[in-house]
């Protein structure tokens, strides 16, 4: 089974473009991170993230286990490196083949994005300088992907190798 792990910053796109792989493709399990450490009000510190990491690895094992999942797709902003390392060492672990993406967008894009998402509840002023602060980060990762000129369709391709 593989992997497809999407990263990068909030409102560059990870979300549509994991849905519409999984809609693409039968037999596709799509995997929000946030899902897995959605606790009210939110807290994003070592331990919750270290919940919602085991939380990810014991639903792509199960998912394993299923016969009718064929690959996963794993959206989720990782913007600490010793989460993503937590991910990848679960998933060799699992013996499970990966295709890792982080995708970023100039600051123009990002905004328009962000402006466009009405269904987001994380779409504020505040939330959206957190994210355009942390586009160099995502930029500078390995395997990282520019995605300001391209469409959902485009990005879901290339992650796809079509």
């Amino acid at each position: 089974m593989k992997v497809y792990i999407i990263n990068g910053p909030m409102g560059v796109g990870k979300t549509v473009t994991g849905k519409l792989i999984a809609e693409r493709y039968p037999g596709t399990a799509f995997i929000d991170g946030d899902w897995c450490m959605d606790i009210h009000p939110f807290v994003g510190d070592h331990e919750t993230k270290a919940m919602a990491v085991d939380n990810i690895l014991h639903m792509i094992g199960n998912y394993q286990k299923c016969s009718k999942c064929k690959r996963v797709v794993l959206v989720w902003l990782m913007d600490d490196r010793s989460v993503l390392e937590s991910i990848m060492d679960g998933l060799n672990a699992l013996q499970m083949e990966v295709k890792y993406t982080t995708l970023f967008c100039d600051r123009e894009t990002l905004i328009r994005r962000w402006t466009n998402d009405h269904d987001c509840e994380w779409r504020t002023d505040r939330w959206l300088e957190v994210s355009l602060a942390s586009l160099p980060y995502f930029a500078a990762m390995k395997d990282a992907v520019d995605t300001s000129e391209l469409s959902v369709d485009q990005i879901a391709d290339m992650i796809m190798g079509e």
